[in-house]
This record gives structure tokens, C-alpha cells and sequence, in this order.
């Protein structure tokens, strides 16, 4: 992995710091439902303040396009970053120009302001130099930790870090250190579990996990496609007919690597896919035609959990069944008992993201037990794929 910039190379003492979070937490009638967010940014900006910088912070909200919509307002979430700190956030109701420029002019040494959705402009997401030259206008010095939202090249995120000296924060730390640990220059052997929908939209992650890892293991829907293309027949599971020939090339490009592609042995399957309907395990030669497969059997969860057993490593991404509906989150659970337990008691180092991911992982009461958790969506998937991420390669020493 490049090097990066850290804050150990920061002195922030009467400087004033723009600091790029990710506030984009859920909200329900404008009330936030979930300060995970909230809570992991809180090491770095009291970090700064404690030692005498200005903290500027500034994010996105929702999707505004580029016009002021008053309920994607960031103004809520001062008073959350407030408590989450416990010291007083002002609140400045714009970005850039004279109300933005005033506010970080009139900072004293340890004060916390947060800035106005960066996407009320519409030059936010086309990375605009003038508006990134109007956030670099506010500091002395740049500071990402939003990984979630670095695989944008936007004027937050990228932009304004090629105008100041830019650092990653603890969280942009933490994160990119446990996915170089994941993949860059793992412990290994290492295996990965990757689950969802769709093999089309998981076509680069696959491709590189073939390239990186001993074991993949592939579930949810998209084994069914699998499943099919080796000729066993899937009754009526969600399954992708038209990548039936590219799910073999994986097939093959993994044996060409080196990687060994764990598929499921037997299913769960139902006649419709609702809350405790009647199931009955199968093998993957005996699936009913009326019938869906909806999680993966025991013997699977036994043939993953084996080579936990023998792993240092694990990348996890998607659920291996459809953990949203009982009693088909039974495999994703079992195997996430597994993993935490593994973690605590053999040093497996265990490295999970994506939004169902984290969601199962919570519903399964272990999220706080592995060894990192990212709340990153679609940078986590882009970093799986291999993807050069614009916010780190900004950050690069």
C-alpha cells in the first residue's frame, strides 16, 4: 500500500483544519436514527481540538443536487456532533464565501465549527476548482477521514486536498490499515466471503479476490448462478441465466490462481420467500422445481467454518442467505458467531463491510467483536475491486 499522511505529522496548534467527515447518517422525520457515524469521527476532531487546532468540518448530505433543500440541512447534526464531543459545535449556513470565510477567521485555538451540506452546490460532485478553492480558502491544512466517501473524485474530497497539505484522519487510518491488512499484505492463507443478489454486480470484486485470496466462498443469490452453471438444476432460485458462461471464466481464472471456490453443498429452500414459512434442507442435486433456495444448509456452514478454522485472514462482504426474513438468517448468524469467536479466541484477523454486511452482522449481535467493521459502502467494494481510490491517492505521501 502507498504511504499516506498521518496526523503524527500534523502539528494543528492555531491552525485552522478542514477536516472531511462523513455525515450522512440515517434520518427518520429529521430525527437521526443510527450516530455510528457520528461517534467514529469523534477521535480525530477531538484530537485536533485538544491540541489547539480549529476544527472546520465539513460534509455532504443525501442528494440535493446542487440546490439548497432545507430538510438535507446539515444544521441537525451540529447539535449531534455537540453531544457526541460534549463541547458546542456552531454551525455555519454555507460552505464557502463571506459566512464560511468570517466563521473560520473569528476561530479560537480548540473551537469546532461544522460547515453547511457541501452539496447544496452543484460543484460538490464536479470536483469545481472553484469550489474546492474556496474550502482551501477556510485552512491551513486538509484533513479526509471519510473513506466512505473517498472513491469520489469530488471537490471535498479530492479536490481541496491537492490545494493544502492533506492528512487522513484516525478513522481514514484505521480504515485503510485494516484493509492493507485484508488484502494489501495479508496474514495468510485468507479467505473471503462474498455474498448478495448478483454476480453482475460483483464481477471486479470476484475477479480480484481470485488474484488475492486462498479460499473464496460465494453465497446468497448469486451461488444459485453458480450453482446453474455447473448444471444443477435451482427450482425457482433468483439466479442470472445470462452469466451462467462468466461465472464458469471465474471458475476457471480461480483455479488458474490458485484459488479454491467454495460453493454451497446443500440448500434451504421454501416455496415462497416470507417470514417462517415451512423449509426443508436439501442437496444441490435436489432442489424442488416449485421451490427457492434462500440460505445455504448446515454442511455448507460446516465446510465454511473449517476453513475459518485454518485462515489468519477473512475479508466478508454480503450475507450468505437472506438474512432479512427468519429463518433464513440462520447460516449467516452461525457463521458470524464463528468468525467473532475466532477473532477473540484465535487471532483470526476478521475484516467486514458493506451495508448488509455490517446490518447482519448486528442482527447476529457480533459487529463489536470482529477485528474491523467498515461502514463504507461503496469505497470498501471499490478498494475490494482493486479500484484506486481519488480521496487516498490525495492523501499519499
Amino acid at each position: 500500500m502507498a504511504k499516506f499522511r498521518t496526523l503524527d505529522a500534523l502539528d494543528p496548534r492555531g491552525k485552522r483544519i478542514l477536516l472531511r467527515a462523513d455525515l450522512n447518517v440515517p434520518t427518520k422525520d429529521g430525527r437521526i436514527t443510527d450516530r455510528t457515524r457520528i461517534e467514529r469521527l469523534t477521535p480525530t476532531i477531538r484530537e485536533l481540538a485538544e491540541k489547539g487546532g480549529r476544527v472546520i468540518v465539513c460534509s455532504h448530505f443525501d442528494r440535493p443536487k446542487g440546490k439548497r433543500v432545507p430538510e438535507m440541512s446539515l444544521k441537525p447534526m451540529a447539535e449531534a456532533l455537540g453531544e457526541a464531543l460534549g463541547k458546542p459545535v456552531g454551525f455555519v449556513d454555507d460552505c464557502i464565501g463571506p459566512a464560511a470565510e468570517a466563521a473560520a477567521a473569528a476561530m479560537q485555538d480548540g473551537q469546532v465549527i461544522l460547515l453547511e451540506n457541501t452539496r447544496f452546490h452543484a460543484g460538490e460532485e464536479k470536483n469545481d476548482p472553484e469550489l474546492a478553492k474556496g474550502l482551501a480558502t477556510l485552512a491551513d491544512a486538509y484533513v479526509n477521514d471519510a473513506f466512505s466517501a473517498a472513491h469520489r473524485a469530488h471537490a471535498s474530497t479530492e479536490g481541496v486536498a491537492r490545494l493544502l497539505p492533506a492528512y487522513a484522519g484516525r478513522l481514514m487510518q484505521a480504515e485503510l490499515e485494516a484493509l492493507d491488512a485484508a488484502l494489501g499484505n495479508p496474514a495468510r492463507p485468507v479467505v473471503a466471503i462474498v455474498g448478495g443478489a448478483k454476480v453482475s454486480t460483483k464481477l471486479d470484486l470476484l475477479g480480484n479476490l481470485t488474484k488475492k485470496v486462498n479460499v473464496l466462498v460465494i453465497g446468497g443469490a448469486m451461488a444459485n448462478t453458480f450453482l446453474a452453471a455447473q448444471g444443477h438444476g435451482v427450482g425457482k432460485s433468483l439466479q442470472e441465466a445470462e452469466m451462467h458462461d462468466t461465472a464458469r471464466q471465474i471458475l476457471a481464472e480461480a483455479k488458474g490462481n490458485g484459488c479454491e471456490i467454495l460453493l454451497p453443498v446443500d440448500l434451504v429452500v421454501a416455496g415462497s420467500f416470507a417470514a417462517n414459512v415451512p423449509t426443508r434442507t436439501v442437496g444441490i442435486d435436489a432442489v424442488p422445481a416449485e421451490m427457492m433456495a434462500l440460505d445455504v444448509g448446515p454442511d455448507t456452514v460446516a465446510a465454511i467454518e473449517g476453513r475459518l478454522r485454518q485462515a489468519s485472514t477473512l475479508v466478508w462482504n454480503g450475507p450468505v442467505g437472506a438474512f432479512e426474513v427468519p429463518p433464513f438468517d440462520t447460516a449467516t448468524v452461525a457463521i458470524a458467531q464463528s468468525v467473532a469467536a475466532l477473532t477473540q479466541s484465535a487471532g483470526l484477523k476478521s475484516i467486514a463491510g458493506g451495508g448488509d454486511t455490517v446490518a447482519a452482522l448486528k442482527h447476529a449481535g457480533v459487529a463489536d467483536r470482529l477485528t474491523y467493521v467498515s461502514a463504507a459502502g461503496g469505497a470498501f467494494l471499490e478498494w475490494l475491486e482493486g479500484k484506486t481510490l481519488p480521496g487516498v491517492a490525495a492523501l499519499e505521501a
